[in-house]
């Protein structure tokens, strides 16, 4: 079977559909979709206050009033932020007040402490303020009954400010994806243990849970699994409890000990293609158990199940989260370099993009095979090559999804 970047990805995101709902505390819906419309049951701010240190007064008693001949007026009272006195400003008085205090019944203006000697019993005021100057009225900023945010909003810090400004201590998100993250290989071992002959270290494990992580999924690293049939397919059936999405690494080409291809494919309800790009041709995809979670199975080279990654399983996870949109948003710039490209493949290339004042430049980033972690760490950027380019002059414009941008 063989497919296309762009029909492969139209049959993922055909299968995956965005979690139910539910209510979440406030911090937990951090960075979550938004799913409902919500309406302020208060206003905002809920009473008259003043905006700065100072006086509250009623502004035509300073009629006149000058730094050469400041107006004296009597101190009744102090107000602080967080209390209500029972205290009138009459004509010839004033109230010492501070930021965020209620206005005092009676009073119209705010008088700026700096235009004052600062005093408590009585104070000399040196400049008139305009009518109303210095007061943050009730409802000025949200008034009870509106609505405040869309559904459909990426809850950001300044989302979460308004929430808890009108009372919200819940709200309904779409949750983060518990995804699983399983690597298989009989030549695989944990990082930090010894390596016997032909033995290399589990690098995939940990850049796809890292990956998954910072799509806003939460994240199960199982490890390494050998390559024995029922080990793998035990493996698998016991994570589905905990999982929305599955992703293994390994096993998925035309080997003799492609194991993973052969205990899937046995299901029925996952598909092994060959997907026209260059890395990462081995595709696997399809569900698995009673909720039909959806199950990647990508390359085992490094290079090839990032970049699988970044073309499906990245779209996948937005998705389940109801974030748009769902791929990656290329920008346009400059190849430093020039390169070839296979005919009738979209080649991915690592690259490292920088903006400039003549807006993005690229140069790719070590050789094109699929096991170069160290090219890999050293990009933050792929060059999107289509599949009718056979070849990439220095100086031409070219596609770019850059790595490190978190959106999109």
């Amino acid at each position: 079977m063989k497919r296309s970047v762009d029909e492969h990805l139209e049959v993922v995101l055909g299968r995956v559909t965005g979690l139910p709902p539910f209510e979440q505390p406030l911090m937990e819906a951090l960075g979550l979709v938004l799913c409902e419309d919500v309406v302020s049951p208060v206003s905002l701010p809920g009473f008259d206050n003043s905006a700065m240190d100072g006086y509250a007064v009623q502004a035509g008693d300073l009629a006149g009033a000058t730094q050469d001949e400041p107006v004296t007026l009597p101190v009744v009272g102090e107000i602080a932020a967080g209390r209500s006195e029972p205290i009138v400003v009459t004509p010839g008085t004033c109230v010492r007040i501070m930021t965020g205090a209620p206005m005092p019944r009676g009073a119209d203006s705010v008088v700026p402490v700096e235009w004052t000697d600062g005093g408590t019993v009585q104070v000399r005021i040196a400049q008139q303020p305009a009518l109303g100057a210095s007061v943050r009225r009730a409802g000025e900023d949200v008034q009870a009954g509106d609505k405040v945010l869309d559904s459909g909003t990426v809850l950001g810090p300044r989302q979460i400010a308004v929430l808890a400004a009108v009372g919200r201590t819940r709200v309904a998100v779409r949750p983060r994806p518990r995804v699983v993250v399983v690597s298989t290989g009989a030549e695989l071992r944990e990082p930090g243990t010894r390596l016997g002959d032909g033995q290399i270290y589990d690098s995939n494990s940990y850049t796809l849970a890292a990956a998954a992580r910072q799509a806003g999924a939460v994240v199960y690293r199982v490890g390494i699994v050998e390559d024995d049939p029922k080990r793998i397919m035990d493996t698998l059936s016991d994570q589905l409890v905990r999982a929305d999405l599955v992703i293994t690494s390994g096993g998925v080409s035309k080997g003799a000990y492609d194991v993973v291809k052969e205990v899937l494919t046995k299901l029925g309800t996952v598909d092994f293609p060959e997907v026209a790009m260059q890395p990462g041709k081995p595709q696997g995809f399809g569900v698995m158990g009673d909720d039909q979670v959806p199950i990647f199975t990508l390359p085992g080279n490094p290079v090839s199940a990032y970049v699988s990654f970044e073309v499906f399983v990245r779209p996948s996870l937005r998705k389940l989260m109801g974030s748009m949109p769902y791929r990656r948003q290329p920008v346009h710039g400059v190849s430093l370099d020039g390169f070839t490209s296979p005919a009738g493949k979209r080649q991915f290339v690592r690259a490292a993009a920088s903006a400039g004042d003549e807006g993005w430049m690229a140069s790719t980033v070590g050789g094109h095979g699929s096991h170069l972690l160290g090219g890999l760490s050293r990009s933050n950027a792929l060059i999107v090559v289509p599949e009718d380019v056979t070849s990439v002059r220095a100086g031409e414009q070219v596609e770019l999804w850059l790595l490190d941008e978190e959106t999109g």
